[in-house]
């Protein structure tokens, strides 16, 4: 992986609260998935929901799309070519 996504993800990891991150490429496919995420097959939908997103609020530089579970919420953003997926525990 590269060593500024490796890197990112480390450090998203290390933030409060944090128990996962996935990292997916401009096609769907998953470039990296770390602690307790969605499986890794899930990258392609978290993708397509950040798309979506776009174009629904194409002023929003990016928007962001929030997954409420039960113990976890899941913030997705779009930057640039790559997908991120957090997923931080409720206090």
């Amino acid at each position: 992986m590269d060593s500024n996504l490796e890197t990112f993800c480390r450090e998203i990891l290390e933030t409060p609260n944090t128990e996962g991150c996935l990292l997916a490429n401009g096609q769907g496919l998953c470039i990296e998935a770390k602690g307790k995420v969605a499986s890794p097959e899930s990258s392609g939908i978290l993708v397509a929901l950040s798309e979506q997103a776009a174009k629904l609020e194409p002023n929003s530089n990016p928007p962001t799309v929030v997954l409420d579970y039960k113990d976890l919420t899941c913030f997705i953003q779009k930057h640039d070519s790559h997908t991120t997926a957090v997923y931080r525990r409720k206090k």
